[in-house]
């Protein structure tokens, strides 16, 4: 997934108040709309798996290139939608911040970031239900796409914010932003590919909880 892993201080105070404020207006309209209707046990459950998940997951590093991780962020957009995925990804961006990956400062942005990728993620599968394409591919093409304009919105947000303490120019630094997205979307093609395969298993043995009907085989 697309994250800011920058510690306090970096960016800029002001900006990082604006997109904390941001985001928490984002999590009261979630939290609002959540109000008006019952929440069954089974999504509370499901998102208090997918936060766990989505945690540990971003704990684990992969020693390739500087490291990096797999989320399932776009995973917990599909199974949960915008409102409750946007909770989970206030909660695992709290926990993350406390063990040090990334500042307090900084989560704001990161849940601007996440949010983006769950929204993209449950809009793209569900558009594209009940038209040719299996569940594997329609999980795979929405989680790829969700972790793109993940990667988008954080490289707008440090190009914006700017980073305290640079001392590069700023073609070095948007260059150094180009590698970093570029990283994330190679990344992000694998991820995809584990989504896609989650969505066709979760497809054959509940299907319920993808709102889809049963299936006589894996696709």
């Amino acid at each position: 997934m697309a994250h800011i892993h920058l510690q306090d201080g970096t960016l800029p105070f002001a900006w990082a108040a604006f997109w904390w404020a941001l985001a928490l207006l984002l999590l009261a309209v979630c939290l609002v709309r959540l109000r008006r209707r019952p929440l069954e046990p089974g999504p509370v459950t499901l998102a208090a798996f997918c936060t766990a998940t989505v945690f540990a997951l971003s704990q684990v590093e992969i020693p390739i290139l500087g490291g990096v991780h797999l989320s399932l962020m776009p995973l917990s957009g599909i199974l949960l939608g915008p409102l409750l995925g946007s909770v989970v990804a206030l909660v695992a961006n709290i926990f993350s911040a406390a063990v040090g990956h990334g500042g307090w400062s900084v989560i704001g942005a990161n849940i601007l970031v996440n949010a983006t990728e769950i929204g993209t993620a449950w809009a793209v599968f569900r558009a594209t239900a009940g038209r040719q394409g299996s569940v594997f591919m329609r999980g795979a093409g929405a989680t790829f796409l969700a972790l793109l304009a993940g990667t988008l919105v954080m490289i707008g947000i440090v190009s914006v914010s700017g980073i305290q303490g640079v001392t590069e120019g700023a073609g070095a630094v948007a260059s150094g932003l180009v590698v970093i997205g570029a990283i994330n979307l190679g990344v992000g093609a694998v991820e995809a590919i584990v989504t896609g395969y989650l969505l066709a298993y979760l497809a054959r043995v509940r299907p319920d909880i993808l709102g889809e009907r049963p299936i006589a085989r894996l696709e």
